[in-house]
C-alpha cells in the first residue's frame, strides 16, 4: 500500500482525494490545513483518521507520498519540508513563485532520491489530450498558431489577513496562466518572447488586475493567451489552427471540433463543417450530461488524473507525468512576467496606510444609503470625518473634511489603520448581498476587527448598527409587545447567511461591553427608507426575475423608519451618556401598510415597478417543492418553508427605551416620509 497525506484541505484537495480513494493500492493517511475544520470535513468524508495543522505533525502517520495543494506562495517550504521527512511530493501548479524556489525544490528531490511531480492538470483533460493527439497525427497540417480563451470566478474574500488572491497583483496569471503556458508549450514547442498585459476593471476591489492577455513564440506557432474574470458566459477554450485544418477545444462541455479543409468550393465547406458540427453537439452535449449526472464523467477530470498517474508513478518508481524540470520552464516565463503587477499592488497598498490626521468620527460602510446619509449629517455639524470604504467614492473626493480610508472591513489591518485616532466610531458597514464568504467578511470578521480595533485604541464610542432580522420572526407571538430583550432568531441557519452573521456580530458587540466594558452602543433599525432607496424592496416582498413579488395579506403593516430619523439615532447613540452599552429598538410607531407602501412605490416607480402578489399557502407549496428539490441534489436552496413563515414583518414594538433613554423620537416620521420618497398621495 502506498501511503499517501494531503497538505491542504481547499477546493483541489477533494478532487485528489477522490481520485486516491478510487486506487487499491492506496491508504490516505492524513490531512493537514491550518484551518482545521476544513481539514476535518474532508477526513471524514473520505475516511481519513489523522488530522493536523502543522505539516511536522504529519510524521505521526509515516507517509510515503505528500501532495501540496497550498496557495503557491507556500509550495517550495511545504514541498521541501516533506522531502525532508523522506515523502515524495506532488505540488500543485505552479510549482512555485520564483525560479531560486524551484530550484531548491529539485536540489532536494535529487539529493534525498525521491520523487518530486508538478500536477499540471490541463494537459490531462481527456479533451486536451485528444486535441494534442490529433495534432501530432497532423490531421489540421503544421500549427500556424495556438489561442487559449479561460474566463473565471473566484471565491470571495472571507475576511482576515489579506490572502495571495487579494493581496498578490500578479495572482490571477500565476494562477490560470501557469495553465496556459504549459498548454502552449505542448502544442507548439518551447515558448520564448513572452510578452503580458494586464488591467484592472475596478469590478471586484479586492482583484486588482483582472484582465490578462499574453503573446508568446513556440517552435511552431505563435501562442495567445486571453484571462478575463468578468467576461460572460463562462469560457474554457483551446483553438488550435493548422494549415489544412482547425481544432477547437471546449473543456467546459468536453467536446473536441475539429474542422479540416474540404475538397470543393469554400463557402460550402465552411457550411459543411459548421453543419456537421452542430449536429455532432446534439449528440455530445446531452450525452456529456449525462456522463457527468451519472458519475461516468469526473469532474476536473484533468486534476484527478494527474493525482492518479503521479501514484501510479510513484508505485512502480517510475517517472511523474511531469516533474520539476518541465515546471520550471514555465515558472522561468512566469516569474518576470508577474513582477510589475507584483510591484503596483504591493505600493498601492501600503499607500493605503499613510498617516493619518485624528479625525473626530470613524464612519464604516461610508458607500451605502445609510452610511452616505450620517457622512453628510457630520459634515453639515462641522465634524471632520474618516470614512473605510472599498473603493473610493466621488461624492467625497473633494471634501477637505473628510479623510478617506480604502480597504476592506475583513481586514484587521485596514480597520486598525481607520479606527487608530478617530473619536466616535460609527460602523454602519456590512454586507447586504453575495456569497457566504461576502458576508463572512463583510459582517463577522468587519465587526470583530472593529470591536478589536476599538478596544486597543481606546476610541470614545462605537455606535454599532445592528438588524431586526436578528429577531424570531416565524416563532414571535404577535400580541406580545417586541422590545430590546425579545427571543433572538432559533434558527439563524435556516434564515440564511444575513441574519445569521448579522446575529453573531451583534453578540461580538454585547460580549465586547459585558466582558470589557466597551463603551459601545447598538441600534437596531426598522426598515430604513428614504430618497434613494426607492427601488429597495419592503418587508415580505422578495425582489425576483426583475418584479416585486408580494407575499401574503397587503394588510400587513411594515416597521419603518426614515433615514432621517435614524440619523438622529445614532447621533444620540453616540452623544448620550446614558446610552453607553445599551441596545435600542429603532422604529416608527406610525401604522403602514404593505399595500400602502407597494402603491405610493407604484405611483412613484411606474412602469419600472412590477407588482406580483401570491397567497401565501402558494408560496408555501412553492417553498416544500424546493426544498425536496434541494435534498434530492444534496444541496442548500435559497426558498423554505421557514424562510416564508420568516417573512412576516415584525410589528408591536414597546419603544419605551429609544424614547426614555436615549431620548429619540421621529422627528420626520414614517407618514411625512413616504411623501418626501414618493411624492404626495393624491
Amino acid at each position: 500500500m502506498l501511503r499517501v497525506a494531503v497538505v491542504g484541505a481547499g477546493y483541489v484537495a477533494n478532487h485528489h482525494l477522490a481520485a486516491l480513494k478510487r486506487l487499491d493500492f492506496v491508504e490516505l493517511v492524513a490531512i493537514c490545513d491550518t484551518q482545521r475544520e476544513a481539514a476535518e470535513a474532508l477526513a471524514a468524508r473520505y475516511g481519513i483518521g489523522l488530522v493536523v495543522t502543522r505539516i511536522d505533525d504529519l510524521a505521526a502517520a509515516r507517509p510515503q507520498i505528500v501532495h501540496v495543494l497550498t496557495p503557491p506562495a507556500s509550495h517550495a517550504a511545504l514541498a521541501i519540508k516533506a522531502l525532508d521527512m523522506g515523502c515524495g511530493v506532488l505540488v500543485e501548479k505552479p510549482m512555485a513563485d520564483t525560479v531560486a524556489e524551484c530550484e531548491a525544490m529539485i536540489e532536494k528531490a535529487q539529493a534525498k532520491g525521491l520523487i518530486l511531480g508538478v500536477n499540471h492538470s490541463d494537459l490531462l483533460d481527456p479533451v486536451v489530450m485528444k486535441a494534442l493527439q490529433a495534432v501530432r497525427a497532423g490531421r489540421i497540417g503544421e500549427i500556424v498558431s495556438v489561442d487559449i480563451l479561460r474566463s473565471s470566478e473566484y471565491p470571495a474574500y472571507a475576511g482576515g489577513p489579506l490572502p495571495a488572491q487579494v493581496a498578490q497583483g500578479s495572482y490571477p496569471f500565476r494562477d490560470l496562466g501557469v495553465h496556459g503556458l504549459y498548454t502552449l508549450e505542448a502544442f507548439l514547442g518551447p515558448l520564448s518572447d513572452l510578452r503580458v498585459e494586464f488591467q484592472g476593471s475596478g469590478r471586484d476591489p479586492n482583484l486588482r488586475f483582472d484582465e490578462w492577455q499574453a503573446t508568446a513564440s513556440g517552435e511552431k506557432g505563435r501562442g495567445r493567451l486571453l484571462l478575463s474574470w468578468n467576461a460572460r458566459p463562462m469560457e474554457s477554450r483551446v483553438v488550435v489552427r493548422g494549415t489544412h485544418g482547425i481544432i477547437e477545444v471546449d473543456r467546459f462541455l468536453q467536446i473536441v471540433r475539429i474542422h479540416r479543409v474540404l475538397p470543393g468550393p469554400k463557402f460550402i465547406g465552411i457550411v459543411l463543417n459548421t453543419f456537421l458540427s452542430a449536429i455532432a453537439d446534439t449528440v455530445r452535449v446531452p450525452w456529456n450530461v449525462l456522463r457527468f449526472a451519472t458519475g461516468m464523467l469526473k469532474p476536473s477530470p484533468g486534476i484527478q488524473k494527474g493525482a492518479a498517474d503521479f501514484a501510479i508513478a510513484a508505485r512502480d518508481n517510475g517517472k511523474p507525468p511531469f516533474d520539476g524540470a518541465a515546471a520550471l520552464r514555465t515558472i522561468s516565463l512566469l516569474e518576470p512576467a508577474c513582477a510589475e503587477p507584483d510591484r503596483l499592488r504591493r505600493e498601492e497598498i501600503e499607500a493605503r496606510y499613510s498617516n493619518l490626521a485624528p479625525a473626530d468620527v470613524l464612519v464604516t460602510g461610508a458607500a451605502g444609503f445609510l452610511g452616505r446619509a450620517l457622512v453628510q449629517a457630520l459634515r453639515k455639524r462641522g465634524q471632520s470625518v474618516r470614512v473605510l470604504v472599498r473603493k473610493p467614492v466621488a461624492a467625497y473626493a473633494d471634501d477637505p473634511g473628510i479623510q478617506v480610508v480604502i480597504g476592506d472591513l475583513g481586514d484587521p489591518r485596514s480597520v486598525d489603520h481607520a479606527v487608530a485616532g478617530a473619536g466616535i466610531v460609527y460602523h454602519v458597514g456590512a454586507a447586504m448581498r453575495g456569497s457566504a464568504r461576502d458576508f463572512e467578511a463583510g459582517t463577522v470578521w468587519g465587526t470583530r476587527n472593529v470591536v478589536d480595533a476599538c478596544r486597543k485604541h481606546g476610541n470614545q464610542r462605537l455606535v454599532y448598527v445592528s438588524s431586526m432580522s436578528v429577531l424570531d420572526h416565524a416563532g414571535r407571538d404577535p400580541a406580545v409587545a417586541l422590545t430590546e430583550t425579545s427571543d433572538y432568531e432559533p434558527h439563524p441557519q435556516w434564515r440564511g447567511a444575513y441574519t445569521q452573521t448579522k446575529l453573531t456580530a451583534e453578540q461580538t458587540v454585547l460580549d465586547a461591553i459585558r466582558h470589557d466594558r466597551l463603551p459601545a452602543v447598538i441600534l437596531r433599525p426598522g426598515q430604513i427608507f428614504g430618497p434613494g432607496a426607492e427601488k429597495v424592496t419592503p418587508n415580505a416582498v422578495i425582489g425576483l426575475a426583475g418584479r416585486w413579488v408580494a407575499v401574503g395579506d397587503g394588510g400587513v403593516t411594515l416597521p419603518l423608519v426614515y433615514v432621517d430619523d435614524v440619523i438622529d439615532a445614532l447621533l444620540l447613540a453616540a452623544e448620550t451618556p446614558e446610552a453607553a452599552g445599551k441596545l435600542f429598538n429603532i422604529v416608527d410607531s406610525a401604522v403602514i401598510t404593505q399595500q400602502e407602501y407597494l402603491a405610493r412605490a407604484k405611483r412613484k416607480l411606474g412602469e419600472e415597478l412590477r407588482i406580483v402578489r401570491v397567497p401565501a399557502a402558494m408560496f408555501m407549496a412553492l417553498a416544500f417543492g424546493v426544498e425536496l428539490l434541494g435534498k434530492m441534489l444534496r444541496r442548500d436552496v435559497p426558498l423554505t418553508r421557514y424562510r416564508v413563515r420568516s417573512l412576516r414583518p415584525l410589528a408591536n414594538f414597546d419603544l419605551r427605551a429609544a424614547n426614555d433613554v436615549l431620548g429619540w423620537k421621529p422627528r420626520i416620521g414614517a407618514k411625512r416620509g413616504l411623501d418626501l420618497t414618493f411624492g404626495k398621495s393624491g
